[in-house]
């Protein structure tokens, strides 16, 4: 984990590669959960045996549960001191480029791409590219922007 001892700090890294998250195993729970959650049961997410025979050889997350791990994910690759947490404000892109099958790891790179103080806060701007252990390419690149809020 990058910790940034102040916002200006932050700031100042743009442009940089700040490191990685943890690793996080995709469960065949965690997918049927998600999928229940958000309604989207679809065979290639929820069943195993249908799913063997398809075209990715198991069951495979959703794209949406992959960018949803995000959040957490970046938690484990930075901190900036002097601010009590982050909050999402939005996506500016997202592309899907290759399956996540079940009973993988992924983890995401993130390089800082912006970063502004605002009275609110530091607006920031990641790219952040989630890769499948032990496979070529990246799943899931996305830009994402986050609000870091300051102590009172």
């Amino acid at each position: 984990m990058t910790t940034f001892p102040s916002v200006e700090e932050f700031t100042a890294a743009t442009g940089e590669h700040l490191g990685h998250s943890d690793w996080v195993e995709i469960t065949q729970e965690m997918v049927d959960r998600y999928g229940a959650v958000v309604g989207d049961e679809q065979w290639i997410h929820t069943d195993t045996e249908r799913a063997a025979e398809g075209p990715f050889g198991g069951t495979v997350a959703h794209g949406y549960l992959t960018l949803s791990l995000l959040s957490g994910m970046t938690e484990t690759i930075l901190t900036i001191d002097g601010t009590q947490h982050m909050i999402n404000v939005g996506l500016d892109s997202v592309r899907f480029q290759r399956p996540v099958r079940v009973g993988k790891r992924i983890r995401a790179g993130a390089t800082l791409t912006s970063a502004r103080k605002l009275p609110s806060g530091c607006l920031f701007g990641l790219r952040m590219e989630v890769e499948v252990e032990g496979e070529p390419g990246v799943a899931c690149v996305a830009e994402t922007r986050s609000l870091a809020v300051p102590w009172p």
